[in-house]
Order: C-alpha cells, then sequence, then structure tokens
C-alpha cells in the first residue's frame, strides 16, 4: 500500500510549523527515520523552538497518522513503524544542547501510562515539554503496573504524578492508579484520549486535575500546583452506581458472551461459516471491543461511551470495505445474552438505535 501524502492541516499551525509539518509526515508515511530527524533538528534550528517542535510539529504529524489508519490508508505496521520514528525524532530533539535548560526547577513530577496503555508517545511529548519547562521529570513510559507506580512514588517523594491514557477501556486501571497514588498522597493530573475530550470521565474518576494536551498541562502546574489530596478517598465513593454489580459480571462473562454472539450470529447469517480462520477471527475481535466497551459504559454510567464507540466502528469498518450490517443482528443478540442486566440491556438496546439512526443519516446524505 502507498501512504496517502495528503498535506497536514495547518490552518492552526503557528510560526511557520505548517511546512515542516508536511515535510515530516511525508517522512513518516513512507519510514523514512533520518529525513523525519532531519525534518525536527532543522525546524530547530531554523524556525521553532523545542516545545513548538513537539506541540506544533512531532504531536499534529502523528495525529495524522492515527487519522490515517483509521481511514485504511495506513496499515498497521505501517503506523507502528510511523510511531516509532516519531518516537526517535522526539529522542533526537531531547538530545540537542538547544533542548537544555537552566530554568530553576518548580517540583519533581512522574509521567506514565496507565496499566495496558501502549500509546506512549502522548505521555514522552508531555515529560520532554514539562522538562523544558524546568521540572525533574521521571518518565516510566508505557503500560506501567499500578504497584510499581506506588513504589517509584515511595522511593522518589515526587510532587504529582501525570498519567497518560488513549483508550476508554483502560479507564478502570486508571481508577485504581489514581485511588492509589492520593492513598499515598500524591496528587494525579491526567490526560489523553480516555478521559474524554473534555475531561469529564478525569471529574468522574476523582482525579486532581486534568488536562487536554501537552502545553496545558504545563501551564496549569504553574497556575495551579496540585496540592496534596486527602488520603482517606475511597474510589467506590466515585461510582455508586457500581453497586448493582452489573460491570463486574459483564467484565467476567466477557468470552462466554463473545462465543454466545458469535454462535447467534453463524446461524442467523450461514455465509459466516465459510470465513476464513482470519476473518473468524477479527469478527470475534470485533465482537470483544463490543463487549468490553459495553463494560466500560456500565464502569462510567455513561452511555455514550457505547454508542460514540459503535458509531466509529462501523466508519471503520466500512473505510476497510467490510459491511456494517452485522452489528445490529449482533446488538440484538447481545442484548438477549444481558436480559437479567437492565442497565446493560438498555444500553446496548440505544446503541443499535443510534447505529441504525447513524445509517439512515449517512444513505440519506449520499442520496
Amino acid at each position: 500500500m502507498t501512504p496517502n501524502t495528503s498535506a497536514v492541516s495547518t490552518a492552526s499551525a503557528p510560526h511557520g510549523a505548517g511546512r515542516w509539518a508536511d515535510e515530516l509526515w511525508q517522512a513518516v508515511a513512507c519510514a523514512d527515520e533520518y529525513t523525519a530527524t532531519d525534518v525536527v533538528l532543522h525546524a530547530l534550528e531554523q524556525t521553532l523552538d523545542p516545545e513548538g517542535v513537539l506541540l506544533d510539529l512531532i504531536a499534529p504529524v502523528q495525529g495524522k497518522v492515527g487519522e490515517e489508519w483509521a481511514a485504511n490508508r495506513l496499515t498497521v505496521a505501517q503506523e507502528h513503524a510511523a510511531t516509532a520514528i516519531n518516537d526517535r525524532a522526539v529522542a533526537a530533539l531531547s538530545l540537542h544542547p538547544v533542548a537544555r535548560t537552566s530554568v530553576e526547577r518548580p517540583g519533581r513530577i512522574t509521567v506514565a501510562c496507565v496499566d495496558g496503555e501502549w500509546h506512549a508517545l502522548p505521555a514522552r511529548i508531555l515529560a520532554e515539554v514539562l522538562k523544558l519547562r524546568g521540572w525533574q521529570v521521571d518518565y516510566l513510559g508505557a503500560q506501567v503496573p499500578t504497584p510499581h507506580l506506588i513504589a517509584h512514588l515511595h522511593r522518589t517523594n515526587c510532587d504529582a504524578v501525570a498519567l497518560s491514557s488513549s483508550i476508554a477501556t483502560r479507564l478502570p486501571t486508571a481508577h485504581a492508579a489514581i485511588t492509589a497514588c492520593q492513598a499515598v498522597g500524591v496528587p494525579v493530573l491526567v490526560g489523553g484520549a480516555a478521559f474524554g475530550t473534555d475531561g469529564r470521565y478525569a471529574r468522574l474518576l476523582g482525579a486532581d486535575a486534568w488536562a487536554p494536551d501537552a502545553r496545558a498541562a504545563a501551564e496549569l502546574l504553574v497556575r495551579t500546583p496540585l496540592s496534596r489530596p486527602h488520603p482517606h478517598h475511597q474510589a467506590i465513593d466515585d461510582l455508586p452506581h457500581l453497586a448493582d454489580q452489573e460491570y463486574t459480571m459483564v467484565a467476567r462473562s466477557g468470552r462466554a458472551l463473545v462465543r454466545a454472539v458469535f454462535s447467534k450470529l453463524e446461524t442467523a447469517f450461514p455465509a459466516m461459516r465459510d470465513y476464513s480462520e482470519l476473518q473468524r477471527e477479527h469478527t470475534a475481535a470485533d465482537l470483544a471491543h463490543i463487549v468490553e466497551f459495553l463494560g466500560i459504559a456500565l464502569y462510567t454510567g455513561d452511555e455514550d461511551l457505547f454508542t460514540d464507540f459503535l458509531t466509529w466502528t462501523a466508519g471503520i469498518l466500512t473505510a476497510r470495505d467490510v459491511p456494517a450490517h452485522s452489528l445490529p443482528p449482533a446488538l440484538r443478540f447481545l442484548a438477549a445474552e444481558l436480559k437479567d442486566f437492565p442497565r446493560a440491556t438498555r444500553i446496548v438496546q440505544l446503541g443499535a438505535e443510534r447505529l441504525t439512526l447513524s445509517s439512515l443519516t449517512t444513505a440519506g446524505s449520499t442520496a
């Protein structure tokens, strides 16, 4: 596959970053690590300051990597390669003499991804921005188990923790990490797509602060330093609806639900019996994601989290020329399996309604 080499959107790119963003995109789309690094260093030496390179050059290009994958113009392998190249560009920038700072340090902060979160580049960019702002930063990288994070805090006496998560399915793990950090007296700033574009899940899960991006996070930490949390906070206080146990039951029975729905789909769509092994695996994986996001909607009490995921999934399938017509029947079968769980059933039914409405709207706009 030849990557789409259209330009990165530069409508809001300041200080001439647009030109460099286009060049960097061309390089990462072709997996040209050397050219990508040259572009970043030339931008640093000629036009942008180090923070501008991180936030106005590398970050937008990485955003386009995700968009191109979603549109099926980059394969998974190409997306991984592009992300790795951007990560190495960040490393090259961090070692450049211009990026070194002698600013008085406002404190020490640990930056980490929650356990199970492999998308480390946003956290890496935040760590570099905070270092440029003078912070002493302990960057722990991707997928940090909460016990290890807490052990690190005990050893280092950090002033704050910045937790990153890109996928909503990691919210329960993020909640546990937030609560554990606060229990040892360390305030928590969170960021990433998992927490919602408006930070709604950060507030829901009791984080001390939320920021939409690295620049906002750095400015928030200076403008309103985080105070030490109350040590007796209990996670269950954040989500009293969990007392109905529906989240726990759905999460524990996820595999059984996938098997049951898959079997009913085979009966309803006999053509599925002729699927290749790879097609069967993809179908099972799609069903597993649906069940997993249902669980997260139950955990957060937010139905939109599930319905938005279904709409996104339909778009992903369509981009890959996979008919999305099996989604509504799958949801009907799933609702039948969950008949003893009223909250879960309501969410699944609402998802099916929204998906149908979205399909009708799309069909009408293309008629």
